[in-house]
């Protein structure tokens, strides 16, 4: 995969980490998709954090230069998705992530590791 979507993946993962986004998981879709190259799931418990992990993203992927192209849901706040051309991010709804099932659906796409972006909490 491209450095470019490793750098959207690093900003991305990094900007939800930071408002507490649950079950980060990235998929590497280049080969199986024509839309995008990349899609980081996560998911948040409550439409509040949902849409903060939303702003907070939108924020650090402009201050790096990636800008939004499109993004959908917003206004509900269940199931957010962000189109950055290559990275597709997809912000669920605790509930909504377990009903719609992304990564089975995308389950021939190889993990991408974005565990160095993670900030591990120590109690």
């Amino acid at each position: 995969m491209e450095n470019k979507v490793n750098e959207m993946l690093e900003v991305a993962v990094k900007a939800a980490d930071q408002k507490r986004a649950e079950n980060l998981m990235a998929l590497d879709i280049h080969e199986i998709s024509l839309v995008a190259d990349a899609y980081l799931i996560l998911d948040a418990p409550t439409q509040r954090q949902v849409l903060a992990i939303v702003d907070e993203i939108e924020d650090k992927m402009a201050e790096a230069g990636f800008e939004l192209q499109r993004h959908e849901g917003r206004r509900e706040g269940e199931w957010v998705l962000m189109d950055f051309g290559d990275l597709f991010v997809h912000v669920f709804k605790d509930e909504m992530r377990q009903f719609y099932n992304l990564e089975k659906l995308w389950g021939a796409a190889p993990e991408i590791d974005i565990d160095q972006w993670i900030v591990k909490e120590e109690f």
